[in-house]
């Protein structure tokens, strides 16, 4: 598996820099279900960080559903990320309807993401 890239000069933190890939990874089917994550301590020596960071973004990926940890069978993509797909297939599909621009679109999700 490709390792994540980091950038040590973002204002984001690490763990939310390696959620985010992973999240947008399994969303995307670059990373599908079933795929099974390095543990914890292998991608933080991969990374160059502490172990408690990498287990900080893999128990926020589990929390949003992203990944499940199965003990000693380790963490692995679960179906669920295959759920933001289809949610915004219909999304599309619905703005397509009613003849929204992208950008319209688009606007419509910035509007109605939390803050």
């Amino acid at each position: 598996m490709e390792v994540f890239p980091l950038d040590a000069t973002s204002d984001i933190p690490p763990y939310e820099q390696l959620r985010a890939q992973v999240a947008a990874r399994a969303a995307s089917g670059d990373l599908p279900t079933g795929t099974r994550l390095p543990t914890v301590r292998a991608l933080a020596a991969d990374l160059g960080l502490a172990p408690n960071t990498v287990a900080k973004a893999y128990r926020a990926l589990e929390e949003a559903g992203v990944v499940v940890t199965e003990g000693r069978r380790g963490t692995r993509v679960s179906g669920a990320s295959s759920g933001a797909r289809d949610a915004a297939a219909a999304f599309v599909a619905t703005a397509h309807r009613l003849d929204l621009t992208l950008p319209e679109a688009l606007r419509l999700v910035e509007e109605s993401w939390p803050r």
